[in-house]
């Protein structure tokens, strides 16, 4: 199996729209956590709390999520880096 190093290169533009998406996600989230702890300082309810943890979850997880989208972009580059140098067999690797 041969792999043209433009395969890797189309991860790019999709690599980049998703964190895109996803930094956007993480300051709505973000904003919307700070506005519930002003209530919650306001009014101390365990619905505000249990809202703020379950936030809190999405947050982090969406940060394990942009974490791996960088991943993903630096063996994109480096399976380029192998198909420039003509080592198909470790670009190929990288790419699966």
């Amino acid at each position: 199996m041969t792999l043209n190093i433009e395969t890797p290169a189309l991860l790019f533009s999709a690599t980049s729209l998703i964190l895109l998406a996803y930094t956007n996600r993480f300051l709505t989230i973000a904003t919307i956590v700070r506005g519930l702890k002003k209530n919650y300082e306001e009014k101390e309810s365990s619905k505000i709390l249990l809202e703020i943890k379950n936030l809190n979850l999405r947050i982090s997880l969406i940060r394990y999520m942009q974490m791996f989208g960088v991943l993903s972009l630096f063996l994109s580059v480096f399976a380029m880096l192998m198909l420039f140098i003509d080592q198909q067999v470790f670009g190929i690797y990288f790419l699966d």
